[in-house]
C-alpha cells in the first residue's frame, strides 16, 4: 500500500520499497501531508533510495502540502557539509526539478561550478538571474571556481535584458533611503539589515554573507544571489514599515525598527517589597494548577552562580533531564536519566533540526529527594532500567516529564517505562505500564523527539495527556491505588502539552482543558469529551493557563498561531466562524502571536507571553488588548515557562540568564542574574526559595547567603 511505502522510505528500507514498488505500488503514493517516498528518501539523504524511486518514474517535482516544500528545494536546505545531499540536488536537476534558480543562487553563492551547470541545463535561470549573479560575483573577491562561472555566466550572455525578459528599474538615492533599516521576524529569531553600497541596495541577516536587492517592481525586490528571495516592502503614509519575504512558497514577515514611544520610557512606580508569608508547595508543572505564581514566598531578586551570591545549596544531579522540580513541605523532588555512554549529546539555541539523538545504551530512570533548606540527598530509587523503548530530540531528554506530588503521594512519570507513585519517604506504592508513548514530528514518525506532558493530580486521581504517533488518550487512576478510572481515546498527532483543569462554572463540574492540533475540553469526573476547539498549531507544546474562569490556550507553529481565551462550561465546537473574533465560550481570539515552547502566565490580569526568541508581548487578560511588546534579552533562546512573584516576573535563557522584570502595563527590566549553567526547566517557588533544576545541577536560591563550599554529590541507595 501507498503507507507502507513511505514508512518503509521513511524506515530507509531499499528491499522493501523495491518489493513494493514491483506489487504494483505507485510510486507517487503520498502521505497525508502530500510528501511521497522521494521527499523522504531526499530528506534522509540516501542516494541509492533516491536513486531507486527515480528508476521508478517518481515525481521530481511533487511539493508537500504543509511545508509547500519540493524535493529539491528539501535537498538544498541540507546540501551544506553533506555531500549525499549535493548528490542528490544534481540528480533531481537531472530529471528537470526546480525550483532552479534557487539551486543556481546556491551554486553562485558558494562558488559551486557543478550545481550552476546542472540548474543552468534545466533551462529555467533567466538572463536576468544570470546577469544579477555575474554582477555580484564580478563584484566581490574571485577565488576557487568563481572564476569559472564568472566565465560561464559570462558566455553568450546578452548586454542588455531583453524587453520582455525584465523591465530595468532605476531607483534614486531618496528612494533606495525608503528602504534602509533593521527588520525583524521573532518567531524564527532572524534579523535582516537593509543598507545602501554604491547605487544599489543590500541585505545581510546577522551572521550571514550580504546579497544584493535587485527592483523588480513597486517596493518589490529580489535577491538571486540568496536562493532567489523576494522581498515586498509594504507600509503606511508611504514609509516603508515591513517587509514580506518569500523563498520556495514559504513566507516570513519582518517588521522594521521602531524607537521607543514616550510611554514607554515613562518611569515606572516602585518595586512592591517582596513578602515572606506561610510556606506554599509548588506541586506541580509550574505550581498548583500550573498558574506559575508564587506571590508570598520571599523569593530574591538578584543571584548569581559563579559567584555564590544568594545560592543557598547546590546539588549534583547527574543525567539528562527537562523535567522541572516539584515542592511538598520540607522536600524537593526531581527525576534524571542517565546514560551507561554517559551519552550528553544536547543541544540549545534557536534552530529547526527534527534529528534524533542515537543512543540505545542501557539507562536509568531515577527519582530524587532533596531536603528543601540545604540540598542534601534524602532518598533516590531507580525506577526503572534498561534501553530505551524511543529515541529524544537532541534538544530533549528520557526525563522531560516534571513530577507531580501532594500531602502524601508522589507520582513520576517516565513515559515508556510507566507510571510511578511513591510515598514521600521513597516508598514505591504502584505503577502502571502505559506502553510505548512514542512522540516526534508529525511529519515522519521515524524521527522520536520523546515525550514530556506531565501528570496532574485532581480529586484523588492522577490525570495524564498521552498524545502519541498512535493510539493517543487521556485518562485518570485512583492516586491510592492505581486502579483506571476512566480512559478516553483522542483523536490527536504527538503533543508535549500538560492538561490543566479549569474551575467548574456554576451547575457544572470541573473541566480538563488540553492543547492539541484540536484544543479539547473534557469532564474531569468521567473523562467524557465536552468540547473542540479548532484552529490550531500542527506542533503544540504549551500548557494551558487558568485565570478569573477563563481558560487560555496557545499554540506557535504553523499552519495556526492562535491565542484563545475561553470561558467554562462550553459543548460541542466551540470554533470560531468567519471573522468572528469572539462567542459566547470564546471571550476573545487572535489568530496570531501564540508561543510555541514556553507556556504563558497570567499575572495580576495580564497575560504574558514569553516566545522562544525572546520575544515578550503582554495583553489586557479579559479584553485581549495589546498592552507592549519587548525583547527580554538580546538573540537568548528560551525553553523553560515564565513564573512570577511579588510583583516581578522571572524569564530563565536557556543559557541559564534569568531576565527579572517588573509586572504591569509598563515594561521595566529589575535584574538579569547569571547562573553559568545550562536552564531548560521552569523554575519553582516556596518558602524563600527559588529552586533551579540545570542541567547539572539543582539550585536552592534565597535572600540568606552561604558559601557554596562543596557541592553535595548523588548518595544514598535504595
Amino acid at each position: 500500500s501507498g503507507d507502507a511505502l513511505i514508512a518503509a522510505a521513511q524506515q530507509q528500507d531499499l528491499v522493501k520499497v523495491e518489493a513494493l514498488l514491483k506489487a504494483g505500488t505507485p510510486v507517487d503514493s503520498a502521505s497525508a501531508y502530500g510528501a511521497t517516498a522521494l521527499f523522504f528518501a531526499v530528506d534522509k539523504g540516501n542516494v541509492e533510495l533516491v536513486k531507486l524511486l527515480l528508476e521508478a518514474g517518481a515525481d521530481v517535482n511533487v511539493t508537500d502540502t504543509f511545508y509547500k516544500a519540493s524535493a529539491l528545494g528539501w535537498s538544498l536546505s541540507k546540501m551544506q557539509g553533506s555531500p549525499s545531499h549535493r548528490e542528490i540536488a544534481l540528480l533531481l536537476l537531472e530529471r528537470g526539478a526546480g525550483p532552479a534558480e534557487v539551486a543556481f543562487g546556491i551554486g553562485t553563492a558558494n562558488g559551486d561550478l557543478e550545481l550552476v551547470k546542472a540548474a543552468l541545463a534545466t533551462g529555467e535561470v533567466t538572463v536576468e538571474a544570470r546577469r544579477s549573479a555575474l554582477q555580484g560575483l564580478e563584484g566581490g573577491v574571485t577565488q576557487g571556481e568563481n572564476e569559472a562561472i564568472i566565465a560561464l555566466l559570462s558566455k553568450d550572455l546578452p548586454t542588455e535584458p531583453e524587453e520582455d525578459e525584465v523591465v530595468k528599474i532605476e531607483l534614486s538615492a531618496e528612494d533606495r533611503a525608503r528602504y534602509v533599516g533593521e527588520y525583524s521576524n521573532a518567531d524564527i529569531g532572524m534579523k535582516i539589515k537593509v543598507f545602501v553600497e554604491g547605487d544599489g541596495l543590500k541585505a545581510q541577516a546577522t551572521g550571514q554573507p550580504s546579497f544584493s536587492l535587485i527592483p523588480v517592481g513597486t517596493d518589490a525586490f529580489r535577491a538571486i544571489e540568496a536562493g532567489g528571495l523576494d522581498l515586498a516592502f509594504s507600509g503606511r503614509g508611504g514609509i516603508i514599515e515591513r517587509f514580506q519575504l518569500t523563498q520556495s512558497d514559504q513566507q516570513f514577515l519582518f517588521v522594521r525598527g521602531k524607537p521607543e514611544t514616550k510611554e514607554e520610557v515613562v518611569a515606572a512606580p516602585p518595586l512592591p517589597a517582596m513578602i515572606r508569608g506561610s510556606a506554599k508547595p509548588w506541586p506541580s508543572f509550574r505550581g498548583a494548577n500550573a498558574s506559575g505564581i508564587g506571590d508570598g514566598q520571599g523569593v530574591p531578586t538578584e543571584w548569581n552562580g559563579e559567584k555564590g551570591t544568594n545560592i543557598r545549596w547546590k546539588t549534583a544531579i547527574p543525567g539528562i533531564a527537562l523535567s522541572s522540580p516539584v515542592i511538598w513541605g520540607d522536600r524537593v523532588f526531581v527525576t534524571t536519566a542517565t546514560s551507561a555512554t554517559a551519552d550528553d549529546t544536547f543541544r540549545t539555541g534557536l534552530y529547526g533540526d527534527v534529528d534524533s539523538v542515537e543512543d540505545d545504551s542501557v539507562h536509568i530512570w531515577r527519582v530524587y529527594a532533596l531536603d528543601k533548606a540545604s540540598g542534601e540527598i534524602l532518598w533516590q530509587h531507580d525506577a526503572s532500567q534498561g534501553r530505551p523503548k524511543v529515541k529524544r530530540h537532541m534538544k530533549s531528554s528520557h526525563a522531560n516529564s516534571s513530577p507531580a506530588v501532594n500531602e502524601k503521594y508522589l507520582v513520576v512519570l517516565f513515559p515508556s517505562e510507566g507510571l510511578f507513585c511513591y510515598d514521600h519517604d521513597g516508598n514505591l506504592l504502584w505503577k502502571r505500564d502505559l506502553g510505548v508513548l512514542g512522540s516526534g514530528w508529525f511529519f515522519d514518525a521515524s524521527y522520536e523527539w520523546g515525550f514530556a506532558a506531565s501528570p496532574i493530580l485532581h480529586e484523588g486521581r492522577v490525570i495524564v495527556q498521552a498524545d502519541i504517533y498512535s493510539g493517543s488518550f487521556i485518562a485518570a487512576w485512583d492516586l491510592a491505588t492505581g486502579e483506571p478510572a476512566w480512559r478516553t481515546e483522542r483523536d490527536e498527532i504527538p503533543t508535549w502539552s500538560t492538561p490543566t483543569i479549569l474551575p467548574a462554572k456554576e451547575g457544572g463540574g470541573a473541566e480538563i482543558v488540553t492543547n492539541g492540533k484540536t484544543v479539547r475540553g473534557y469532564d474531569a469526573a468521567t473523562g467524557k469529551e465536552l468540547w473542540t476547539l479548532t484552529p490550531n498549531s500542527e506542533v503544540v507544546v504549551g500548557t494551558p493557563v487558568v485565570a478569573d474562569g477563563l481558560a487560555y490556550v496557545t499554540g506557535g507553529y504553523p499552519p495556526a498561531r492562535p491565542i484563545y481565551a475561553i470561558r467554562a462550561g462550553g459543548r460541542g465546537d466551540l470554533s470560531l466562524s468567519g471573522e468572528a473574533e469572539s462567542s459566547d465560550q470564546i471571550v476573545w481570539r487572535h489568530e496570531r502571536g501564540g508561543t510555541y515552547i514556553p507556556t504563558p502566565i497570567v499575572y495580576e490580569g495580564i497575560l504574558y507571553m514569553l516566545h522562544n526568541s525572546g520575544r515578550l508581548v503582554a495583553y489586557d487578560a479579559k479584553s485581549g488588548e495589546q498592552l507592549y511588546r519587548k525583547r527580554v534579552g538580546k538573540a537568548d533562546s528560551f525553553s523553560g515557562s515564565p513564573v512570577a512573584a511579588d510583583g516581578r516576573l522571572f524569564f530563565t535563557t536557556e543559557t541559564g540568564i534569568t531576565f527579572v522584570v517588573r509586572s504591569g502595563k509598563l515594561y521595566g527590566e529589575v535584574a538579569r542574574n547569571e547562573l553559568g549553567e545550562v536552564v531548560m526547566t521552569t523554575p519553582a517557588i516556596s518558602d524563600g526559595l527559588m529552586v533551579i533544576r540545570a542541567m547539572d545541577h539543582v539550585y536552592g536560591i534565597g535572600i540568606e547567603k552561604k558559601t557554596v563550599s562543596e557541592e553535595a554529590a548523588p548518595t544514598g541507595s535504595d
